[in-house]
């Protein structure tokens, strides 16, 4: 076992807390952090996005900070601007993307697309959002102007989609196993990679652009060198389809989880496991910190009178806290 692992291992240990936030009044889809870790976004069926502060970069203290409302319809994704901490952008069955800013609380715009929003991730460069919907089509709007710049559908099922941190190549997983590499802006395709024998479900880049993960409908998680477009190391330990992965600010952890009721947490470079959390439901998103050991998630739970809680959850805290 290296140093590194076990060294984690015991800080694991020692700050495994959940902490739980009641976020909304039905099943949470997604939850982000924003790029100083100081705000913590949820978005959900009920058609809001909640927002939490961390007080300090060292604070256990989660406080919610505003509901923001104006989709008519679920909020199925959202993602931060990469640079700035008040910009957030939300993806809706609406058929539309709405900006919003944190500090004033308010909507900056909203953009009318072609259908029922599934997917959306941002530019490393901040300039671009990218929008998927029900029907494979990807919008692209330019966060300068709010307008969309490009708009195309692709023939195949597409289910997440993800710049690489040079911002020069666009990836689509599919629902034939593949993943998608496109040249950007141009859009033009450089290689299909043929990465499991299921249908790739989530992709995401570590921060570094060392590596990007991908996870399947064949309950496997596999590492690739974001570079060389190679597989390193694949797990499955999973027993169901991986729906959800996240990087550690280090990009040393990948976090993956799926209707197994456990988080499963390995280490980048062995893909052993460094820790698990137990779940009591399934879980379909999950977000580390990008700077702590704190990993923000969702699982899909119900009370005792079935009704969705609308919980988020984050581990990581001390446990005498």
């Amino acid at each position: 076992m290296c140093q590194y692992v076990e060294s984690v291992r015991k800080h694991l240990s020692a700050n495994n807390r959940v902490r739980d936030l009641s976020a909304h009044s039905s099943k949470v889809h997604s939850v982000d952090w924003n790029c100083d870790g100081r705000r913590l976004a949820s978005g959900s069926f009920d058609k809001t996005v909640s927002l939490f502060a961390l007080q300090t970069q060292n604070s256990d203290k989660l406080t919610k900070e505003h509901t923001f409302k104006g989709h008519s319809d679920s909020v199925d994704q959202l993602c931060w601007h990469p640079n700035n901490g008040d910009q957030l952008a939300t993806a809706s069955l609406d058929r539309t993307v709405r900006l919003w800013d944190a500090r004033s609380t308010k909507c900056i715009t909203t953009v009318q697309t072609k259908g029922e929003n599934i997917n959306i991730c941002w530019s490393p460069d901040g300039h671009t959002i990218a929008v998927g919907n029900k029907e494979d089509w990807v919008t692209f709007i330019d966060t300068r102007t709010h307008k969309t710049v490009k708009e195309q559908q692709f023939k195949f099922e597409v289910n997440e989609i993800s710049w690489n941190n040079d911002n020069d190549l666009f990836f689509l997983t599919s629902g034939q196993g593949h993943v998608h590499v496109l040249s950007y802006p141009a859009l033009q395709p450089q290689m299909v990679l043929n990465a499991h024998p299921a249908t790739c479900i989530c992709i995401e880049f570590d921060s570094f652009g060392k590596y990007f993960a991908v996870g399947s409908a064949d309950a496997m998680v596999s590492i690739w060198d974001a570079n060389h477009l190679v597989c390193l190391r694949t797990m499955s330990r999973l027993e169901w389809p991986a729906r959800t992965i996240s990087f550690s600010y280090d990009g040393q952890l990948l976090a993956s989880a799926s209707e197994d009721l456990i988080i499963d947490i390995c280490y980048v470079e062995t893909g052993e496991r460094v820790t698990e959390i137990q779940t009591e439901a399934p879980t379909f998103t999950v977000a580390f910190h990008p700077k702590r050991y704190l990993l923000a998630f969702a699982c899909d739970d119900k009370d005792s009178y079935q009704r969705d809680t609308g919980t988020v959850k984050v581990f990581g805290f001390p446990n005498n806290s």
